[in-house]
This record gives structure tokens, sequence and C-alpha cells, in this order.
């Protein structure tokens, strides 16, 4: 399994680009922490702090597929990094004048939230063009999955680290200065540079054109409802059960279920159509969020956790694959930033969904609230089955570097149909 996993490393730009996206996503992943210890640094309420991190995270939702549309125009160095500088710059703002005045800081929110670059669309895009053979992509896309996981358990640490050795206002600024360098690492390579977006039909709706694309997004908007509740759940019982530190452990569970779940998924090379292989998986990760619904001891319920957390990453690195077969040609980075969009809102709808059930019914059935938003994605998975079974989309990704067009090295392009 590693020597599958460190053959796509030693493949040229491929680690560049992997760290690269991870250090300039670093921004994102870190914002709602990173916001709500500024405010309570200044005196300010949970309140404010979570308001001002809807507003980033509203505001970054609305940004990824309009950025990712003008990736697929213009290519990714003249959208990518001028975006993550005024991203950053707003952040700066509201990092040196405060709440003071209130409709700034919200301003400054929003203008953070909404130029975030898509630089996670990008790598997606990339991967066909920096890898020789076609059955790596669904690997790399596995792969992909498992650093986020990394990222987002590492990230909060990162700014806990920030705030102990220097403040929460220097935080915020070290890390969007990472999120610019990780940037321009990026764009600066010869993949970012020479890639560009299969010739597009001119469309409105863009990459929503796409019937098996809107199927997807459909079935994720429950898939990241019930990483957003189970978030919320595992607050009410780590209440009970000792609490900040078994949060932690709960937390930390997810993430190595998934962790383990992804890269055993990625080292495989699978047969048989992605689509139905998603429902399976689906499937799996509706179910194994139930027995959490037991509440038993904090051990058991860290293992159980990890083991709901297994199928997470495996189904984020098929719904890539997805991804890739339905995009309309032209449309590849726009349909990657609009799976990140819906899954973001899906966890922001699950995380304020299970507030109110904690309250009404404890954790045990706020535990219920991810089982249900799994079963959910299933069934529109299977009410779905015939318009994702019709595969469509062309050419998503033509992508060659300046040595290919002039005829001077092997072409790599991709259809966009791997299996």
């Amino acid at each position: 399994m590693a020597s599958r996993y460190l053959e796509i490393l030693r493949t040229r730009h491929a680690v560049r680009l992997l760290v690269g996206t991870l250090v300039g996503r670093l921004p994102n992943a870190t914002a709602p922490i990173a916001v709500l210890l500024f405010i309570r640094a200044e005196g300010g309420s949970y309140s404010l702090a979570g308001a001002l991190a809807a507003a980033y995270g509203v505001s970054n939702a609305v940004g990824q597929p309009v950025l990712g549309r003008l990736v697929d125009f213009y290519g990714q160095p003249r959208v990518q990094l001028p975006a993550a500088v005024v991203s950053a710059l707003g952040m700066a703002v509201f990092a040196f004048t405060g709440t003071e005045p209130l409709p700034l800081a919200y301003a400054m929110m929003v203008v953070a939230g909404f130029f975030t670059p898509p630089l996670e669309g990008g790598l997606r895009a990339l991967w066909p063009s920096v890898l020789r053979k076609e059955d790596q992509v669904p690997m790399a896309y596995a792969m992909d999955a498992v650093a986020q996981e990394v990222m987002f358990t590492v990230g909060p640490l990162l700014v806990t680290l920030c705030v102990s050795l220097w403040s929460a206002q220097a935080a915020l600024l070290v890390l969007n200065v990472l999120g610019i360098l990780g940037a321009l690492s990026v764009v600066v390579s010869r993949p970012s540079r020479a890639w560009r977006s299969a010739p597009r039909e001119a469309h409105w709706l863009g990459a929503l054109r796409s019937p098996g694309l809107l199927a997807l997004l459909g079935a994720f908007l429950f898939v990241g409802m019930a990483l957003g509740s189970i978030a919320v759940a595992a607050v009410s019982y780590a209440d009970d059960h000792g609490g900040d530190s078994t949060y932690g452990w709960l937390m930390a569970a997810i993430g190595l279920g998934a962790l383990v779940g992804g890269s055993v998924y990625g080292a495989r090379q699978w047969s048989g159509a992605p689509e139905r292989r998603l429902r399976v998986l689906v499937a799996l990760l509706a179910v194994f969020y139930v027995p959490l619904m037991l509440m038993p001891g904090v051990v058991v319920m860290t293992a159980l956790t990890a083991l709901a957390g297994v199928f997470l990453a495996p189904c984020i690195a098929c719904s890539f694959v997805i991804v890739d077969r339905h995009a309309p040609r032209g449309t590849v980075t726009e349909a990657f930033s609009w799976l990140v969009t819906t899954f973001m809102v899906g966890s922001s709808v699950g995380t304020g969904l299970a507030g109110p059930v904690v309250e009404w019914g404890g954790a045990v059935w706020g535990f219920a609230v991810p089982g249900a938003a799994g079963a959910l994605a299933l069934v529109v998975l299977l009410a779905t089955v015939r318009v994702l079974t019709a595969v469509g989309g062309g050419d998503v990704v033509a992508a060659a570097s300046e040595n290919d067009r002039n005829g001077a090295a092997e072409p790599r392009f991709s259809t966009g149909h791997q299996a």
C-alpha cells in the first residue's frame, strides 16, 4: 500500500502541489477557531465570534464556485494568487481594527471568505496532468482526502500554538501569510502555469447544468450535515463524560478513522462504476453512525467514533472521481468547487440542526442526526441512479505543458472518465 503512495509522491511536482495546496488552505481551515480566539481576546462574546465566523463561512461558500469558474476561464495563476492576497488583506484589516467599527469587521470577514482561493478544486484539476498513469488519479484523490483530515486536525493546533507563543492577532496574520506562500508555491509551478481548462460551451449554469453533478451535490449536502451534526452531539456527550479532553479524543478518533479508511481505499484499484461504489460507501457511513446512539463509556465511544469516520474519506475520494466523470467540458475547477461549497453548507446546516435536537432530546438524539443524514444521502443516490449512470461531461480537463503544446514532450491529457 505504501509503495503505491510513494510512487505518486515521487512524481515530479506532486509533493509541491499537495503541500502547497494544504498550506494555502490553512487560513480557511483555521478561520473559525482563529476568529473565535481573537474575539475572545478582544473581550467579545461567543455570539459575536460565531456571527463573524458565519459571515466568513457563507461568503466562502459563495466565492468558491465563482472563483472556480474564473479559474476555468483564465487559468490558475491569474486567479488563485490575487484571490489569496485579497483574502489575506481582508483578514489583516480585521486583525488590526478588531470589532470597531463592527460593520467593517463583518465586511472584512466577507472579503476574506469570498476571496479564499479555490486551491482544493485546482489541485484536483491538476492531478491528471501531473500523474502519468491514469489509474493513479483516483489514488491521488484518496490521498488528497486523507491530507484534508490531517490539515483540519493540525490546523487548530497551529492556531493555539501561535496564540500561546504570540497572540491571537499574530495567529490571524501568520496563518494568512502562510496561506499566500502556499498559493504562491502552487501557481508558480509548471503544471499550474501550463494548465488550461478544455474549451467550454457558453452556459450561465456552468457546471450545474450536469444532472449527474446535481445529484451528487444533493447527496453530499446530507453527508456534510452528518459531519457537522456529529461534532455538536460529541460536545453534548463530552459534557457528561470528561469535558473538553473527551471531545478532543472523539474528534481525533473521527480524523484517525478517516485517515485509515482513506489510506486503505486509495491503495486499492477498484473495478466497476464509482457511482455504484459510492452508494455502498454512503450506506456503510450511515450504518456506522447508528451505534453512537448507544453512548457507552469513553473508551468504547472513542472506538465507535473512529469506526464512524472510516468511510468518510473514501466517500469523499469516490465523489472526486464522479465529479470528474460528470462535470461538463471546461468546468472542472468550478465543479469541484461546488462540491466543496455543498459540503460546507451541509456541515453548517447539520451544526445548526443538531443544536436544537440536543437541547430537546440530549446527546442520544444528537447522534441520531448524522445517521439520519447519511440515510438521506443514500436515498438521494438511489433516487438518481439513472441520472448518475448516464455519464456525460466529455473532456473535463485538458492540461498540457508548454513543451507539450510545442510538440517537444509527451502530451498528457485527462478525458475526465477515470473509473
